[in-house]
């Protein structure tokens, strides 16, 4: 089947960009170095950073899927909290411990988890849904697993925030697909390891929520998609133009998705499976999350 070979594809990727030992340990030292901010870590810091308001409290337990290089569980791990890195292949995991970057680590395939129900408090998954052949499969994986919730970022689907281009699409399509296609020209995307990208949608989490009478849902919007090859070499700072240029750029494209005009990059999603304390949920609003109740399913 080709959720097999995906599988396959994706726990050979890092081996291929860092073949021996020596680069993958180069790597994760270069990201150890806390004197050089470049603009990859600054712009990983505006995903980590949505993360704050549920490790205030610093006896929750973790899971993270598809962290290649732990540096998703070495943010948990940080702020006090428990953490285990989890990918399809460990042997970036096993050499992020030996650099002390994270505590403890296990091969997981997200849509076949191997621990029992409630085993953590979260799960995070952080750009590695999109990988998924089978995501849904994944969502429901989570929400075995979690006690409390589990949270998504992930490119966003930008035409369904689009009601305009959305209804051309439409109807054009009722007439020439291949027209529709050259309107929606990432319909169909595809990434070099082999996956289709796989985008969320806040309308497809609350359904997914609905349908298993889970309580809450709670969304925020980020730009952080402005990577490039050598920002992990290019330093985050005013004299670099490359970051003043990126600075830019993110502030035009936070505002114009603040005023509705164009969708933001990525969608971090939380799909609670209980509902959260009142300070959490004070906690997530100050950091700009829209939290949607679920009603309860009145037939059950």
């Amino acid at each position: 089947m080709f959720n097999l070979d995906s599988y396959e594809k994706h726990s050979q990727w890092y081996h291929q960009k860092f073949p021996t030992e020596e680069l993958k340990s180069a790597y994760l030292k270069g990201h150890l170095d806390t004197k050089r901010l470049t603009i990859g870590k600054w712009l990983q810091q505006i995903f980590f950073r949505s993360l704050n308001p549920l490790l205030i409290n610093k006896n929750h337990t973790w899971l993270t899927l598809g962290d290649a290089y732990g540096f998703d569980a070495q943010y948990i791990l940080n702020s006090g909290n428990r953490a285990i890195a989890s990918d399809l292949d460990t042997e970036f995991l096993g050499i992020a411990q030996k650099h002390q970057i994270i505590e403890d680590f296990c091969v997981q395939n997200a849509e076949a988890l191997s621990y029992p129900e409630n085993a953590f408090d979260y799960i995070l998954c952080k750009e590695s849904y999109h990988h998924f052949p089978r995501p849904y499969a994944a969502l429901y994986e989570m929400a075995r697993v979690v006690k409390k919730g589990f949270i998504l970022m992930e490119p966003q689907d930008p035409v369904l925030k689009m009601p305009f281009l959305l209804g051309l699409v439409n109807i054009v399509g009722a007439f020439s697909d291949s027209l529709s296609r050259r309107l929606w020209k990432n319909r169909f995307s595809y990434e070099p390891v082999g996956n289709f990208v796989y985008k969320l949608s806040e309308r497809e989490l609350e359904k997914f929520a609905a349908g298993l009478n889970l309580p809450m849902v709670a969304f925020k919007k980020l730009n952080p998609n402005f990577y490039f090859e050598g920002a992990n070499e290019s330093m985050a700072n005013k004299r670099n133009l490359k970051f003043l240029s990126i600075c830019f750029k993110k502030q035009m494209r936070d505002l114009l998705s603040k005023l509705g005009i164009i969708p933001a990059q990525v969608l971090c999603a939380l799909v609670f499976k209980t509902t959260p304390d009142e300070r959490t949920l004070k906690d997530l609003r100050l950091a700009g999350y829209q939290i949607i109740k679920i009603p309860s399913n009145p037939f059950l």
